[in-house]
C-alpha cells in the first residue's frame, strides 16, 4: 500500500533542534532567512495571492538583484475556481515580471520553502497566500534534510 523510500542518514538533533512558528511569527522568521539567501530559494506554496505577492515581492527582488535563483512551485491557476484563478493569475504575472522562474505541478498541495538547501521550511501554511487561518510552519537548519526533501519532491527535475 505505502512505498517506503530509502532516506540517507539523518541526524536526528537536527529534528530536535528545530523551531516551530505559527501564522503571526512566521513571515518575520521567514523574510530574515529569505533577506539571507545566498544562492538559491524555493518555495512551494499550491495557491497565490496578489496580498502575499506584494507583501514578499520587495524581498524577492533583492534577491533577485543578487542573482539569487527564485523558483516558486504553485498549482496551475487554471485548477482553481473563478476567484482564486484570477488571484493566481495576476500574482503569477506579478511573480514572471520580477523574473522569478514559476513552475505548476498539478495537484500541488505542499507547502514548503528550500532556502540555500540547508534550510529548510514546512507545515501547513501557504507562504504566498495565507490569510486567515491558524497554521504552522517548523523551520529545520540541516543541509541533509533540505536535500532529503529536494530528492523527495523531485524537485531538481521540475526546475530544469
Amino acid at each position: 500500500m505505502f512505498k517506503l523510500l530509502r532516506q540517507p542518514s539523518i541526524d536526528p538533533a537536527d529534528l530536535l533542534t528545530s523551531q516551530l512558528y505559527d501564522e503571526v511569527a512566521f513571515y518575520n522568521a521567514f523574510l530574515k532567512d529569505l533577506s539571507n539567501c545566498m544562492n538559491e530559494a524555493i518555495i512551494e506554496s499550491p495557491f497565490l495571492t496578489n496580498r502575499r505577492v506584494v507583501m514578499l515581492l520587495p524581498t524577492l527582488q533583492k534577491l533577485k538583484s543578487r542573482h539569487v535563483r527564485v523558483v516558486i512551485n504553485t498549482r496551475d491557476p487554471n485548477e482553481h475556481d473563478n476567484y482564486l484563478r484570477s488571484e493566481a493569475t495576476q500574482a503569477m504575472a506579478t511573480l514572471q515580471h520580477a523574473g522569478i522562474h514559476v513552475i505548476f505541478t498539478e495537484s500541488h498541495h505542499r507547502k514548503l520553502a528550500i532556502l540555500d538547501r540547508s534550510i529548510l521550511w514546512e507545515g501547513s501554511l501557504n507562504i504566498l497566500s495565507q490569510n486567515d487561518s491558524r497554521e504552522m510552519m517548523r523551520r529545520v537548519e540541516s543541509t541533509k534534510l533540505a536535500w532529503q526533501m529536494v530528492h523527495f519532491t523531485k524537485l531538481d527535475a521540475l526546475m530544469n
